[in-house]
Formats: C-alpha cells, structure tokens, sequence
C-alpha cells in the first residue's frame, strides 16, 4: 500500500539561455498555491495527498505539468483555477480531468 492515496509532482525545473521549461510558466507558484490548497482543505499529509517538486520530466512543450500517481495521470494547467479542478475532481473526487490532460 502506498504512503500516501495521491502523490502530485510539480515539474519545476529552471532551464539556461531561455530554453522553455515548467519554471518560467509559474510551476513553482503554481505549486506552492496547489500545497497552500489541500492544507486548507485537510487532505495533506501521511494516507492522504502530498505534493511535491520535482525536476525536469521531458514534457516541457507540453508544460508547465503535473504528473498525479498512483494512476500516473498527466496534465497541464495555466491557472489557480485549473489547479482547483484538478484538486476538486482528482485529488477529492478520482475523476480525471479529461480537459487538461497530456
């Protein structure tokens, strides 16, 4: 069994010389508002969600993305309000977010 029901990650890594990447479209914002979220609504923590960073997961063209296991689904976002969706219909209710998947 896993540690945790939902394990999100946060692509948030920063590339040299311009090259596009998760960090210049907010992930790093954008994740620190999806932790700020589930701690809000008392889903964070050991047998429940937990958010993390992570580094760069070859889908930069693609981002900024988050990556939700165990079902190793995959979205993009552009918002505070797609991250909303993404915690009120996946995190809460496991239904994937079909319109912001990659």
């Amino acid at each position: 069994m896993s540690y945790y029901e939902k394990h999100v990650f946060f692509c948030t890594n920063q590339r040299s010389g311009g090259k596009t990447c998760c960090a210049n479209s907010g992930s790093i914002e954008m994740r620190a508002y999806a932790k700020k979220r589930i701690k809000e609504l008392g889903i964070a923590g050991a047998g429940r969600v937990r958010i993390n960073s992570a580094g760069c997961m070859d889908r930069c063209e693609e981002g900024p993305v988050i990556v939700v296991y165990p079902e190793g689904v995959w979205y993009t976002y552009e918002d505070e309000a797609d991250i909303d969706e993404i915690i009120e219909k996946h995190l809460l209710k496991g239904q994937v977010v079909e319109e912001l998947m990659i």
